[in-house]
């Protein structure tokens, strides 16, 4: 079995691309990277087919058609890397707004601590956000907290975007039904691991915002979040989850 792949979704992100698959590279860990792009129009693509050769048998490549949101991307990504036998799966943004160095101790965390799910928290420790707004600062802690409140998760940070999951947890989540592909993805995977009593381990990080490229957030993503929560809190009510 792989140890340990990387996922990292792409579209529009060539000013990113390359330093980031070399910034995993450079670790001591030997992690594989895996970039889910949507046909990206500034052939973020083309430049990793280049890299490819560069890097042969530790980087791989899946286009899809066209955007078709974050949640889809890392799903396609999960059942690419279950199906190839890793061990470890992570998600991590392209844009270093997650520094890559810290991939190795949310590593540590499944692989030596017992987590089956390890996420890298913005807020476990305080406020560790660099370079944001006030204003959206307070909209992704405050969500947070909302989060708490309607789910019972005790997860300081239930919209990081930057994980590891073992191979247990993908495995026993029905990747099929999963919902949403804005930021709701990721409370969904955090709450569909938590229902099924898996171990979730924040470790704490420092979440700098991308210097290069645009943000993908946007006012739909937010409204798809407060009330993809409330759903999900009535579902699994139901036992519908």
């Amino acid at each position: 079995m792989n140890c340990g792949i990387v996922i990292i979704p792409t579209y529009n992100e060539i000013e990113n691309i390359e330093s980031i698959v070399r910034a995993v590279f450079s670790l001591h860990k030997p992690f594989h990277v895996l970039i889910v792009d949507d046909n990206s129009p500034d052939k973020t693509a083309d430049k990793v087919k280049e890299l490819q050769k560069e890097f042969p048998n530790k980087l791989f490549l899946e286009v899809r058609t066209k955007k078709a949101g974050l949640g889809t991307a890392y799903v396609h990504g999960f059942k690419w890397a279950l199906a190839h036998d890793y061990e470890f799966i992570f998600e991590m943004d392209a844009d270093f707004s997650h520094n890559p160095h810290d991939l190795e101790r949310l590593y540590d965390a499944c692989h030596f601590g017992g987590a089956d799910l390890a996420i890298g928290s913005r807020y476990v420790t305080g406020v560790n956000v660099v370079n944001w707004p006030l204003s959206r600062v307070l909209l992704s802690y405050f969500a947070s907290v909302y989060v708490r409140m309607i789910t019972g998760m005790k997860i300081m940070d239930a919209t990081a975007g930057f994980i590891c999951y073992s191979r247990e947890v993908l495995e026993a989540i029905n990747l099929d039904k999963i919902k949403f592909i804005g930021y709701a993805f990721q409370i969904e995977m955090k709450y569909r691991a938590f229902s099924k009593k898996f171990i979730i381990q924040e470790v704490p990080v420092i979440f700098t915002d991308r210097t290069k490229g645009q943000s993908k957030m946007s006012g739909s993503i937010i409204k798809e979040a407060i009330f993809g929560v409330l759903s999900l809190r009535i579902k699994k009510l139901f036992n519908r989850l």
